[in-house]
């Protein structure tokens, strides 16, 4: 396989949610991967017997955790689906929402792409919004906490 061969199939690959391609013959072999390595961090958590559990996460799961604790100042609105994070209708347009508005119970807050299909998050009731938790365009997954808010 030439070059040119190689830099289209390298091209296909990443158009497409492909994230291996591995082709074998006779002469040559060819594996490609796309996307990061998961690292996984072990993790415990008490139980309600004080029996602890080992659990595993991935690391940038892992790292992302910290949020988490910063909803005790406040409420958290999670995501209902694994999906990518959007604070804005388009890439040049002003986000849904900023730190410190008020939102009204129904008003869209960002949306989650899941499969090209664009899901509006909506405020479930009146509150105010104190802090993002994920960033424009970072994958989210079920549950992860997107803002943190104070119900008024």
């Amino acid at each position: 396989m030439d070059i040119k061969d190689l830099r289209l199939l390298i091209k296909l690959v990443t158009e497409t949610d492909i994230t291996e391609f591995e082709m074998d013959n006779a002469d040559e072999k060819i594996i490609i991967k796309r996307g990061q390595k998961t690292e996984y961090v072990p993790m415990t958590a008490p139980s309600a017997n004080n029996f602890v559990v080992p659990q595993y996460m991935p690391a940038a799961a892992a790292a992302s955790v910290a949020p988490v604790a910063v909803a005790e100042a406040g409420e958290t609105i999670d995501s209902p689906i694994v999906g990518t994070f959007y604070c804005a209708p388009a890439p040049d347009a002003a986000p849904y929402v900023e730190v410190g508005q008020i939102v009204e119970k129904g008003q869209v807050l960002c949306i989650v792409e899941a499969m090209k299909l664009m899901n509006e998050i909506e405020a479930e009731y009146k509150c105010k919004i104190l802090k993002f938790c994920k960033e424009n365009a970072q994958a989210v997954e079920y549950g992860d906490p997107l803002f943190v808010i104070q119900k008024l």
